[in-house]
């Protein structure tokens, strides 16, 4: 094990599906150690998806103490860590009772579908009937994915949060201020804070002049009162309060897309990376320049690194099922063992046979838009087996992020000519080469591919006040990666990513509208005249028949 004499920096990544603390050198930004946990999440009803808050702090807790004892056994102290940054799931929506601290409803995660409803109800109250018509004030579509949503059916569905809002006792938060207000010390003290990553995905900042928006609050009917203060993503919040690490100071705070960007060092114009985690998420620097979206790509915060830094933005396109998938061959079809078990049983075919797999589980997120989508499999025949599915599988992970790639290109006019890889699911070699085929470019991965976390060490050791991280000067050393070169023709390519939107076709419009919300329109005299028109006339037809039969 090399020796780390410079001063250490640690990293709470509160995921999807697990937690993890992870400690870095400063001087090298090598991982040093590390432990991680699972997450549960809950499926009350179909499409909704849930975690337990306080399952996740107390995650956030075990790991760093289990973290600090593998740092002891490595011949190092806690005290040699200097900061600690925190990234995390966004959109995921938590709230909870200031004067306890406990947690008013269950957190809601980013992918669920319980407020279908709520977005055809805000949509149907714009102007236009228009998705997009927030999108001048916060980037983004009216749809299930953000928080502003998810927070408004928790103020309008449960009762406990609707007291607190009133009583003056709801905080509100995506996770990192979750975690931020009890790691800083919970009821009476803790820093109720956000950074503008995670703020500019709510909803509800103006992407402008991060500020929470008059307009956008008052359009979803929620009070300004229960919202976190909005600070940079490099800063010191608060100290933590107890454990190995008391008295350290909690630094720096990215959403886990854009801690996965500020890791590898996606620090100018043009660049991009794309994260294989629970969903896939593309990002690209667009600096300073605000760019609007023409093609259903997310405009975004990318980071601001400092209170006095600029804010960088990003083009972002945001793909809901990708991990996911594999997980759902495992748990739910059981034809896998462990997620790396897939790559294996994908490689014993060296095709899918025709099939194609649209795991719009939560619906479609970009370039779509579509929460009426759902999971699609076509092209099956007695020929297709498990292999031909776990190929399709990692398949529609590359497809997809072709899609997103394709309108990314667009809003950006320049092309990009090779995509900077991350997250889990970046060690199956298959997806990789699969991913390098389908886009056309080279993929490139980096030997360390922990870059989430580590963009969060970044921004930690870099802020005012901790200065133990040199972001202004990250030399020249060469970064290892491996590097996935196309191995297919154009035409092949293209008549895969042909079929693929056929199938996605086939996946567009598929759940149905809760009966009990039906309008009259829908069940009108027109709606019904052809199947109406089709019984009557049947009948006759056999009412006829008998008559000429008796005759």
């Amino acid at each position: 094990m090399a020796k780390f004499e410079k001063p250490l920096v640690g990293a709470v990544d509160q995921g999807t599906s697990s937690t993890r603390f992870l400690i870095f050198s400063s001087q090298t930004a090598e991982l040093v150690t590390y432990h991680q946990t699972e997450i549960k999440q809950y499926y009350p009803k179909d499409g909704w998806v849930e975690e337990d808050p306080i399952e996740i702090l107390q995650s956030v807790k075990t790991c760093i103490v289990k973290a600090t004892e593998n740092l002891r056994a490595l011949g190092r102290s806690p005290n040699d860590i200097k900061c600690i940054g925190i990234t995390n799931q966004r959109e995921t929506t938590v709230v909870w009772d200031k004067e306890t601290g406990l947690p008013l409803h269950n957190a809601i995660v980013w992918l669920d579908l319980r407020t279908s409803s709520t977005v055809e109800e805000l949509i149907d109250k714009t102007p236009q009937k228009d998705k997009d018509y927030l999108r001048p004030y916060c980037g983004l579509p009216i749809t299930t994915y953000f928080s502003a949503v998810k927070l408004k059916w928790l103020i309008d569905n449960s009762e406990a949060v609707r007291k607190a809002v009133e009583q003056d006792r709801c905080c509100f938060g995506t996770v990192d201020s979750w975690l931020l207000w009890n790691m800083t010390g919970g009821p009476g003290k803790g820093q109720h804070v956000t950074d503008v990553t995670n703020a500019s995905r709510t909803m509800l900042m103006n992407i402008h002049n991060l500020q929470w928006d008059d307009k956008l609050c008052k359009f979803f009917s929620i009070p300004k009162s229960i919202l976190p203060a909005i600070h940079s993503s490099s800063e010191i919040y608060g100290y933590v309060v107890d454990g190995p690490l008391k008295n350290l100071p909690i630094s720096g705070i990215l959403g886990d897309q854009q801690a996965a960007l500020v890791g590898q060092t996606c620090f100018s114009v043009g660049q991009a990376k794309n994260t294989y985690g629970t969903g896939c998420f593309l990002l690209y620097n667009t600096g300073t320049n605000l760019v609007e979206s023409k093609t259903g790509v997310l405009t975004t915060v990318a980071y601001k690194l400092g209170k006095n830094k600029p804010v960088i933005y990003a083009l972002e396109g945001a793909v809901a099922i990708a991990g996911a998938c594999v997980k759902w061959l495992r748990d739910n079809l059981g034809i896998i063992q462990s997620a790396p078990d897939v790559e294996k049983l994908a490689s014993a075919v060296d095709n899918t046979a025709g099939c194609y797999f649209v795991p719009a589980f939560s619906g479609l997120f970009c370039p779509y838009w579509q929460d009426d989508a759902r999971g699609t499999i076509c092209g099956l025949t007695q020929y297709t087996n498990k292999h031909h599915l776990a190929r399709a599988a990692l398949e529609a992970v590359c497809f997809q992020t072709r899609e997103v790639l394709d309108a990314m290109n667009k809003d950006s006019g320049i092309p990009l000519t090779s995509l900077q890889v991350d997250g889990g699911m970046t060690g199956n070699n298959l997806l990789m080469q699969l991913q390098a085929d389908l886009l056309g470019i080279n993929v490139v991965r980096p030997s360390m591919t922990e870059t989430t976390a580590l963009g969060a060490a970044m921004a930690a050791g870099y802020a005012e006040g901790v200065k133990v991280w040199d972001l202004d000067n990250l030399g020249s050393n060469e970064i290892v990666t491996d590097v996935f070169q196309p191995s297919i023709r154009e035409t092949e390519r293209d008549q895969r990513f042909g079929r693929w939107k056929m199938a996605v076709e086939r996946s567009l419009n598929w759940a149905q509208k809760d009966e009990s919300k039906v309008s009259l329109e829908d069940t009108g005299f027109w709606k019904t005249l052809g199947i109406g028109w089709f019984v009557w006339t049947s009948f006759g037809l056999v009412m006829l028949a008998n008559f000429l039969h008796n005759r």
